[in-house]
Protein backbone atom coordinates (compact mmCIF):
# COMPACT_ATOMS: atom_id res chain seq x y z
CA UNK A 1 0.00 0.00 0.00
CA UNK A 2 1.40 3.39 -0.99
CA UNK A 3 1.90 6.13 1.56
CA UNK A 4 0.11 9.44 0.77
CA UNK A 5 3.32 11.38 1.34
CA UNK A 6 5.26 9.29 -1.17
CA UNK A 7 6.35 11.12 -4.34
CA UNK A 8 4.63 10.00 -7.51
CA UNK A 9 6.47 10.19 -10.80
CA UNK A 10 4.50 11.93 -13.51
CA UNK A 11 5.25 11.00 -17.10
CA UNK A 12 4.74 14.23 -19.07
CA UNK A 13 6.79 12.92 -22.00
CA UNK A 14 4.22 10.22 -22.73
CA UNK A 15 1.44 12.84 -22.81
CA UNK A 16 3.47 15.00 -25.21
CA UNK A 17 4.19 12.01 -27.46
CA UNK A 18 0.49 11.07 -27.51
CA UNK A 19 -0.50 14.66 -28.35
CA UNK A 20 2.12 14.86 -31.13
CA UNK A 21 1.05 11.51 -32.57
CA UNK A 22 -2.62 12.61 -32.47
CA UNK A 23 -1.88 15.82 -34.36
CA UNK A 24 0.02 14.12 -37.19
CA UNK A 25 -2.20 11.09 -37.78
CA UNK A 26 -5.13 11.90 -40.02
CA UNK A 27 -8.51 10.68 -38.85
CA UNK A 28 -10.22 11.52 -42.14
CA UNK A 29 -7.69 11.13 -44.98
CA UNK A 30 -10.36 10.74 -47.67
CA UNK A 31 -12.15 13.90 -46.56
CA UNK A 32 -8.82 15.76 -46.50
CA UNK A 33 -8.06 14.54 -50.01
CA UNK A 34 -11.42 15.59 -51.46
CA UNK A 35 -11.29 18.91 -49.62
CA UNK A 36 -8.40 19.88 -51.89
CA UNK A 37 -8.96 17.62 -54.92
CA UNK A 38 -11.86 19.36 -56.69
CA UNK A 39 -10.57 22.87 -56.11
CA UNK A 40 -7.00 22.10 -57.21
CA UNK A 41 -8.20 20.21 -60.29
CA UNK A 42 -10.44 23.18 -61.16
CA UNK A 43 -7.48 25.56 -60.94
CA UNK A 44 -5.31 23.26 -63.06
CA UNK A 45 -8.14 22.87 -65.60
CA UNK A 46 -8.51 26.66 -65.78
CA UNK A 47 -4.80 27.08 -66.46
CA UNK A 48 -4.77 24.36 -69.10
CA UNK A 49 -8.00 25.51 -70.76
CA UNK A 50 -6.83 29.10 -70.83
CA UNK A 51 -3.51 28.24 -72.44
CA UNK A 52 -4.28 25.13 -74.49
CA UNK A 53 -8.04 24.75 -74.87
CA UNK A 54 -9.92 26.36 -77.70
CA UNK A 55 -13.47 25.39 -76.65
CA UNK A 56 -14.56 27.81 -73.95
CA UNK A 57 -17.97 26.18 -73.36
CA UNK A 58 -16.55 22.79 -72.45
CA UNK A 59 -13.93 24.38 -70.20
CA UNK A 60 -16.62 26.47 -68.50
CA UNK A 61 -18.83 23.44 -67.85
CA UNK A 62 -15.90 21.34 -66.60
CA UNK A 63 -14.62 23.99 -64.17
CA UNK A 64 -18.06 24.93 -62.82
CA UNK A 65 -18.88 21.24 -62.35
CA UNK A 66 -15.64 20.68 -60.44
CA UNK A 67 -16.25 23.73 -58.26
CA UNK A 68 -19.85 22.65 -57.64
CA UNK A 69 -18.58 19.26 -56.44
CA UNK A 70 -16.08 21.14 -54.30
CA UNK A 71 -18.77 23.41 -52.86
CA UNK A 72 -20.99 20.46 -51.96
CA UNK A 73 -18.21 18.32 -50.49
CA UNK A 74 -16.74 21.15 -48.42
CA UNK A 75 -20.11 22.41 -47.20
CA UNK A 76 -21.67 19.04 -46.42
CA UNK A 77 -18.77 16.71 -45.60
CA UNK A 78 -15.29 18.09 -44.98
CA UNK A 79 -16.32 21.06 -42.83
CA UNK A 80 -18.20 18.78 -40.49
CA UNK A 81 -15.53 16.07 -40.35
CA UNK A 82 -12.33 18.13 -40.33
CA UNK A 83 -13.26 21.11 -38.14
CA UNK A 84 -16.69 20.33 -36.70
CA UNK A 85 -18.44 23.24 -38.43
CA UNK A 86 -21.53 23.30 -40.63
CA UNK A 87 -23.92 25.83 -42.10
CA UNK A 88 -27.07 25.79 -44.16
CA UNK A 89 -30.07 27.81 -45.23
CA UNK A 90 -33.64 26.97 -44.36
CA UNK A 91 -36.98 28.58 -45.16
CA UNK A 92 -39.37 29.06 -42.24
CA UNK A 93 -43.19 28.91 -42.35
CA UNK A 94 -43.41 32.61 -43.22
CA UNK A 95 -41.18 32.14 -46.27
CA UNK A 96 -38.19 33.92 -44.74
CA UNK A 97 -34.73 32.63 -45.44
CA UNK A 98 -32.81 31.75 -42.28
CA UNK A 99 -29.09 31.03 -42.23
CA UNK A 100 -27.94 28.57 -39.58
CA UNK A 101 -24.30 28.41 -38.48
CA UNK A 102 -23.15 25.68 -36.09
CA UNK A 103 -19.92 24.77 -34.38
CA UNK A 104 -19.43 21.44 -32.65
CA UNK A 105 -18.35 21.74 -29.05
CA UNK A 106 -14.74 20.61 -28.82
CA UNK A 107 -13.92 17.95 -26.29
CA UNK A 108 -11.13 15.49 -25.82
CA UNK A 109 -11.57 12.45 -28.04
CA UNK A 110 -14.20 14.00 -30.30
CA UNK A 111 -14.62 12.89 -33.89
CA UNK A 112 -13.42 16.09 -35.59
CA UNK A 113 -10.13 16.21 -37.43
CA UNK A 114 -6.63 16.61 -36.11
CA UNK A 115 -4.56 19.80 -36.11
CA UNK A 116 -3.04 18.83 -39.46
CA UNK A 117 -6.49 18.31 -40.97
CA UNK A 118 -7.67 21.61 -39.54
CA UNK A 119 -4.70 23.37 -41.16
CA UNK A 120 -5.45 21.66 -44.49
CA UNK A 121 -9.08 22.74 -44.23
CA UNK A 122 -8.40 26.42 -43.50
CA UNK A 123 -5.48 26.75 -45.93
CA UNK A 124 -7.53 25.23 -48.73
CA UNK A 125 -10.49 27.40 -47.85
CA UNK A 126 -8.44 30.62 -47.85
CA UNK A 127 -5.71 30.10 -50.47
CA UNK A 128 -7.92 28.94 -53.34
CA UNK A 129 -10.17 32.05 -53.37
CA UNK A 130 -6.99 34.13 -53.37
CA UNK A 131 -5.79 32.25 -56.45
CA UNK A 132 -9.16 32.84 -58.16
CA UNK A 133 -8.90 36.52 -57.24
CA UNK A 134 -5.52 36.64 -58.97
CA UNK A 135 -7.17 35.03 -62.02
CA UNK A 136 -9.89 37.70 -61.83
CA UNK A 137 -7.43 40.58 -62.06
CA UNK A 138 -5.45 38.74 -64.73
CA UNK A 139 -8.58 38.28 -66.86
CA UNK A 140 -9.65 41.86 -66.20
CA UNK A 141 -6.35 43.44 -67.23
CA UNK A 142 -5.96 41.17 -70.26
CA UNK A 143 -9.60 41.90 -71.23
CA UNK A 144 -10.59 38.23 -71.36
CA UNK A 145 -14.26 38.96 -70.78
CA UNK A 146 -15.58 35.42 -71.30
CA UNK A 147 -12.98 34.03 -68.86
CA UNK A 148 -13.90 36.81 -66.45
CA UNK A 149 -17.43 35.41 -66.16
CA UNK A 150 -16.01 31.99 -65.28
CA UNK A 151 -13.68 33.46 -62.67
CA UNK A 152 -16.49 35.49 -61.05
CA UNK A 153 -18.62 32.34 -60.78
CA UNK A 154 -15.64 30.48 -59.30
CA UNK A 155 -14.94 33.20 -56.75
CA UNK A 156 -18.62 33.22 -55.78
CA UNK A 157 -18.63 29.50 -55.00
CA UNK A 158 -15.34 29.64 -53.10
CA UNK A 159 -16.12 32.77 -51.08
CA UNK A 160 -19.60 31.49 -50.12
CA UNK A 161 -18.02 28.53 -48.32
CA UNK A 162 -15.33 30.71 -46.77
CA UNK A 163 -17.92 33.17 -45.45
CA UNK A 164 -20.12 30.39 -44.10
CA UNK A 165 -17.27 28.74 -42.22
CA UNK A 166 -15.97 32.03 -40.83
CA UNK A 167 -19.45 32.65 -39.45
CA UNK A 168 -19.50 29.13 -38.01
CA UNK A 169 -16.16 29.72 -36.34
CA UNK A 170 -17.50 32.96 -34.85
CA UNK A 171 -20.44 31.00 -33.45
CA UNK A 172 -18.03 28.51 -31.88
CA UNK A 173 -15.93 31.22 -30.25
CA UNK A 174 -18.84 33.32 -28.99
CA UNK A 175 -21.08 30.47 -27.93
CA UNK A 176 -24.05 32.23 -29.54
CA UNK A 177 -24.84 32.97 -33.16
CA UNK A 178 -24.26 36.45 -34.55
CA UNK A 179 -27.30 38.26 -35.91
CA UNK A 180 -27.95 36.65 -39.28
CA UNK A 181 -29.28 39.90 -40.77
CA UNK A 182 -26.18 41.95 -40.03
CA UNK A 183 -23.03 42.13 -42.05
CA UNK A 184 -19.81 40.88 -40.54
CA UNK A 185 -18.39 44.39 -40.48
CA UNK A 186 -21.37 45.71 -38.56
CA UNK A 187 -21.02 42.81 -36.12
CA UNK A 188 -17.37 43.60 -35.57
CA UNK A 189 -18.07 47.32 -35.15
CA UNK A 190 -20.76 46.48 -32.62
CA UNK A 191 -18.24 44.41 -30.64
CA UNK A 192 -15.69 47.21 -30.71
CA UNK A 193 -18.22 49.78 -29.52
CA UNK A 194 -19.34 47.45 -26.70
CA UNK A 195 -15.71 47.02 -25.67
CA UNK A 196 -15.14 50.79 -25.60
CA UNK A 197 -18.24 51.48 -23.53
CA UNK A 198 -17.12 49.14 -20.74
Amino acid sequence: MADDTEDVELDFAADEQERARGSTVMRHPLASFFHLFFRVVAIVAYLLCDWIGKNFASCFVLIITLLSFDFWSVKNVTGRLLVGLRWWNQIDEDGRSLWVFEAKKTSRGNNTGTEAEERIFWLGLIVCPLIWTFFFFNSLFLLKIKWLSLVVASISLQVANLYGYLRCKAVGQDGQPPDSRSFTGQHLLQRVSEGLSC
